[in-house]
């Protein structure tokens, strides 16, 4: 991908950028399991695609249904208050997903129908806990409330299975530097007829997030302003690694896969994987709770040191209480046991006591899974 992104940048109203355009278009529909909603792709962050998602659909004062998972609900929260909105942010503990019957409570309660959008993170980034989407979309349905639904997948997307439209999102939000194997810097939201209808009566300030102009010059592979054509290479690169390559169910099966091999690690070594119900495990990242006396960032900081391994910080209130072992994208077998290893090797070094075993619980796993398709080392 890093090759693609190489190429020489080509005229952005020229023809070859057209079909460039039209083809990623194509592509990110079929990730988001062939949607028959529209697809617009931002020169922007993941942060970018939630004020999109917002701003395109609701009006100042609406209110909106959150859902505190983390770190970054707490963001898309924050970002929606300052745009304006009303926001209902129900409180969680941070080691489950969004509660649907909290949902449908909250809902049904809402006689007036003054709640315009439900809004849901799906992977817990900061967390490695993901909420159960298509249950909340029963919620709604179950409220018989017309509240659009809204969906975070920016750690998720093209990584653990997700369904647009049979879930029936009407926004879905998605950033390149995840699942897509990217660097940052593309940002998507995925649009159902619905939230396209509730665009057009929409009242909060848009332009550079404007949907309108994004999806009528996306019909011919264009954009209203100047695109990231760089990154553009990179993703039809990325699209046709993960649906033409390996396919989206491989894809979904190794993160599976690694994921479990990593929480078996994390159990072997006596310490506690931070998300508690087996339901909402992440198959992107696994968030590490360390025991009482033991600061995670200190661990962080050795295993940085010793061994070149960055691992993920707890953030806010997790700060020095866990850390988060990635194992999403492009990544392998092998890739994941040198991970696992230097993160026992680190904590054997930063003086966490833990059982060695960790490595050896991980590689059974996966030398056990004789028939799981394995990803080349490149």
């Amino acid at each position: 991908m890093l090759r693609a992104i190489d190429f020489p940048t080509v005229d952005h109203r020229g023809p070859e950028f057209g079909t460039l355009g039209k083809n990623v278009i194509a592509g990110m529909k079929r990730v988001f399991k062939s949607t028959q909603g529209e697809v617009v792709i931002y020169p922007a962050s993941g942060t970018g695609a939630w004020e999109a998602a917002l701003v395109n659909t609701l009006s100042p004062g609406d209110l909106v249904l959150m859902y505190e998972t983390g770190h970054f609900a707490t963001l898309w929260q924050k970002m929606a208050a300052k745009l304006g909105l009303n926001v209902e942010f129900i409180a969680g503990d941070w080691r489950h997903g969004a509660d649907p019957q909290a949902i449908e409570k909250r809902l049904r309660a809402d006689t007036d129908k003054r709640i315009k959008a439900v809004a849901v993170v799906h992977n817990e980034t900061s967390t490695g806990v993901v909420s159960r989407l298509a249950e909340v979309r029963q919620a709604i349905d179950a409220a018989k409330h017309p509240a659009l639904y809204m969906v975070d997948t920016i750690s998720s997307l093209a990584s653990i299975d997700y369904r647009h439209d049979e879930w029936g999102v009407d926004v879905t939000v998605a950033g390149s530097q995840k699942g897509l194997m990217l660097p940052p810097g593309l940002s998507f939201n995925c649009i159902s007829s619905k939230a396209l209808a509730a665009s057009k009566s929409a009242k909060l300030a848009r332009a550079y997030w404007a949907w309108d102009e994004m999806i009528e010059n996306g019909k011919k592979g264009y954009f209203p302003y100047t695109p990231a054509t760089n990154m553009l290479y990179g993703l039809a690169e990325a699209l046709k690694m993960l649906l033409d390559e390996e396919g989206l169910d491989n894809v979904f099966a190794r993160h599976q896969r690694h994921a479990e091999a990593t929480r078996r690690a994390v159990r072997a070594w006596g310490l506690e994987v931070y998300a508690l119900d087996p339901r909402e495990y992440s198959a992107s990242l696994t968030g590490v709770l360390m025991p009482a006396g033991h600061d995670a960032d200190r661990v962080r900081k050795v295993i940085l040191e010793a061994f070149d391994l960055s691992l993920g910080t707890g953030l806010t209130k997790l700060g020095g209480k866990m850390f988060r072992i990635g194992h999403l994208g492009d990544f392998n077998d092998l890739m994941l046991m040198g991970t696992l290893t230097g993160v026992e090797m680190g904590l054997a070094l930063a003086g966490v006591p833990v059982k060695k075993e960790g490595v050896q619980a991980a590689m059974d796993y996966l030398s056990g899974c004789a028939k799981a398709p394995a990803r080349k080392v490149a």
